[in-house]
């Protein structure tokens, strides 16, 4: 299984509480956890059920906000082999090229089923509407859980609420392009 966390901040905060005690007790009863940073969806942002878009930071912050996520995360989770692992998305997503994103990813998702998503709806309803960039976290999200199902044989994703339409766009896109159910 694994657990995203975005480097909006050099510490770990309360909101990252639950998906760090979740990710201990699955490791004690034997289960590998994968703490993935978002190193690549922290270049967009995504306001997480809030109304107004994140701050674009740094490619220097958003790297040491990652090493300062690391450095806390290790209090908590046993890395190493056979222990969880940690992996970071710009691995994979700052390399992606744009138009093959689009065919590759883009082709296997409804703009209605997305503006039907409540984390979508009610920030159409903001001023300035819904950018480009909203829309795009959720095939990135969703691209990270065909990366660790496919790379890490990863079968489950742990996230807030505000997550859940990422979540499904992901098993989705696992089974179009995988052929297999996460």
């Amino acid at each position: 299984f694994y657990i995203g966390f975005d480097p909006t901040a050099d510490c770990l905060h309360v909101g990252h509480f639950i998906p760090m005690i979740t990710m201990m007790y699955m490791q004690k009863y034997g289960h590998t956890p994968v703490f993935l940073l978002g190193g690549g969806t922290g270049f967009i942002g995504d306001p997480s059920g809030r109304t107004d878009m994140r701050s674009m930071m740094t490619k220097e912050v958003i790297d040491h906000n990652c090493a300062c996520f690391k450095t806390q995360m290790e209090r908590f989770i046993e890395f190493g082999e056979g222990k969880a692992m940690m992996v970071n998305n710009a691995d994979w997503l700052m390399d992606l090229n744009y138009v093959e994103l689009l065919r590759e990813v883009g082709a296997c998702f409804s703009v209605n089923n997305m503006l039907r998503a409540e984390c979508f709806k009610q920030r159409m309803e903001r001023e300035g509407g819904l950018t480009i960039l909203e829309l795009g976290y959720m095939l990135l999200q969703s691209y990270d859980f065909m990366v660790m199902a496919r790379d890490f044989d990863v079968k489950i994703q742990f996230g807030g609420n505000d997550q859940w339409s990422n979540m499904l766009g992901g098993t989705e896109l696992i089974r179009r392009k995988l052929g297999k159910d996460a």
